[in-house]
């Protein structure tokens, strides 16, 4: 029996409304499914709907035609929306709009408060977020005095301890230094992989999809490739075509082979050097 998506979009189209009263569509009848557990890491240049879908996701956004289930629930069913929001907890890209508290354990509890829980399983959860991020003893750290990363791993706990079965990065690392940006891929990895949590990561930076399951392209409102990421990464003149780069050691092997060096698949810097090196000690 085939296992029942836990997002799925069905003939789904936004459109907005600009200054002169015109519709501009962002999305265009698109199907897309994806699966509990999984890592899907979605691309696209600006304009190409992908944070659109992020909205839709969390019925943030309702579609203009067609329909976005989540775990069964259509996001028009406004009875089912704090259903379909436990479910999809979202993290934005700049964190300082995410965070309410005055001290770091208040602002992971401002969620629980809403869902009127216990004040023992509020403090159990508070902690157990806290471990999960890495972030035991800041509890009564003040958020503001905090780094990028570490602001973004406390606004990734605030969403974890409500237990939801899908987190959405929506461009999350965009405004982080590249260790804030390793700090949170690292964590949300971590959540996938050790909890079974459902990541949806939504970027524009193309090293943040090489260990995901599945990478997702968009275009015009479209998804214009879907596959794992070897098998995404290997069509560079096709990403290009969308305005995308890709990662530095796959765009490097490409660059080689038009010089005629040949290298196997690959897409971390680690295994290109290890090839470099092997090629190296042939000659």
């Amino acid at each position: 029996m085939e296992e029942k998506p836990i997002v799925a979009f069905r003939n789904v189209s936004f459109s907005y409304q600009n200054e002169a009263g015109e519709n501009v569509p962002v999305l265009e009848q698109l199907n897309l499914e994806i699966h509990p557990g999984t890592y899907v890491a979605i691309l696209g240049h600006n304009g190409s709907g992908k944070s659109t879908m992020a909205k839709l996701m969390n019925a943030l956004l309702l579609p203009s035609e067609g329909h976005v289930l989540v775990n069964g629930c259509d996001t028009r069913e406004l009875p089912r929306l704090a259903e379909i929001r436990r479910t999809v907890g979202m993290v934005f890209q700049n964190p300082d709009n995410q965070i309410v508290g005055t001290t770091v354990e208040d602002d992971v509890a401002f969620g629980l408060e809403n869902l009127g829980l216990e004040p023992r399983e509020m403090r159990k959860r508070i902690d157990q977020a806290l471990q999960a991020v890495q972030m035991q003893g800041y509890e009564k750290r003040q958020p503001h005095r905090l780094s990028g990363g570490q602001k973004q791993r406390i606004a990734i706990a605030g969403i974890i301890a409500m237990h939801p079965s899908v987190i959405i990065l929506d461009e999350a690392t965009a405004m982080l230094d590249p260790q804030g940006r390793q700090e949170v891929c690292a964590l949300v990895r971590r959540l996938n992989r050790e909890e079974g949590v459902t990541v949806i990561n939504i970027t524009h930076f193309p090293e943040e999809a090489l260990d995901a399951h599945r990478v997702v392209v968009m275009k015009q409102g479209a998804v214009y490739m879907d596959g794992s990421p070897a098998e995404v990464f290997a069509q560079v003149e096709r990403l290009q075509e969308a305005g995308l780069d890709v990662p530095y050691a796959v765009r490097l092997r490409h660059d080689l082979a038009k010089e005629g060096v040949v290298l196997p698949s690959l897409l971390h810097q680690e295994e290109l050097v290890v090839e470099l090196c092997k090629l190296l000690l042939k000659t």
